[in-house]
């Protein structure tokens, strides 16, 4: 305790030396003449002022604000002394300069973003193009291998157009190396466009998708897949049917659900049905009849 007496003494005691200094310093021109302005426009004009008798005989009191509306200012306006070197207005050119970089740094900015984000864009472009076309070739190439397997097995040796079949891997020789060069500078189909003709091929020789993975027996069994089904569709569709099912099998646990089965499912399978989707993997009936 006697110590933290002493503390606070001597802080105390440093306060009172600072207050001391501060009012027997000696105080500058500036500091002078900044005090007696600012003391002097503190003190309101008064009657020998000739200026201000002139607004008094003029209907002016006291206090009452500018304008026959009385919306006018009640304070004078503010005396703002130029405490630099510089000439009248300039530092309004100053701020006006500064402002406008100001707005040329923005303006560049935005401009900047701008080309970012196109940049990205045509990223995002090329990549997704990229991506598609290696699903292309990915496509093409199982398109390949089940043409030469359905056409091996009906005993033809050799393809109907050179790229049905896959090349065949291994090491090759100059001539057959040239040769394969010289065929696909002469080959002007696109990838995608030989996997259009390939699977248009499969489809009519063999009723074969190969997106489904089988050849069925039948032409209408065929027309229920659009050429352009994908592997990623048949994953949905399985995803929907085991649902249908998990469904089905509650509606048998609680038979007084049946209004929400069939209000949750038809208007699917009637899109479905109009639309000629209906999948064969799970017969129709199976599908629309929950009591099975």
């Amino acid at each position: 305790m006697p110590m933290l007496r002493r503390v606070k003494e001597t802080f105390k005691k440093e306060e009172k030396q600072k207050e001391a200094n501060q009012k027997n310093r000696q105080k500058s021109i500036k500091e002078q003449e900044q005090e007696q302005r600012d003391s002097a426009l503190k003190i309101a004009l008064g009657n020998e002022n000739k200026g201000f008798a002139m607004l008094q005989k003029m209907g002016y009191k006291s206090g009452q604000p500018l304008g026959k509306s009385g919306e006018g200012i009640i304070e004078p306006i503010p005396l703002n002394m130029n405490k630099g070197r510089s000439g009248l207005g300039h530092e309004e050119v100053k701020k006006r300069k500064v402002e406008e970089n100001l707005e040329n740094y923005k303006r560049k900015l935005h401009m900047q973003k701008q080309v970012e984000k196109q940049a990205t864009n045509l990223f995002k472009m090329r990549m997704k193009t990229k991506q598609e076309e290696l699903q292309v070739k990915r496509d093409l190439e199982k398109s390949q291998k089940a043409c030469q397997q359905l056409d091996m097995q009906k005993g033809f040796e050799l393809p109907r157009e050179a790229w049905f079949w896959l090349r065949p891997s291994g090491e090759k020789d100059d001539v057959e190396k040239q040769e394969e060069e010289e065929e696909e500078e002469e080959d002007d189909l696109s990838a995608s466009d030989k996997l259009q003709t390939l699977t248009a091929y499969l489809r009519d020789k063999y009723l074969y998708c190969i997106w489904c993975g089988t050849a069925y027996e039948e032409v209408g069994l065929l027309s229920h897949f659009p050429p352009n089904l994908t592997t990623w569709y048949m994953k949905v569709w399985d995803h929907l049917i085991m649902e249908k099912l998990t469904d089905r099998m509650q509606l048998r646990m609680n038979p007084a659900k049946s209004s929400d089965f069939y209000e949750k499912w038809f208007p699917f399978l009637d899109f479905l049905s109009k639309e000629n989707l209906l999948v064969t993997r799970l017969p129709y009936y199976e599908i629309v009849n929950p009591e099975i």
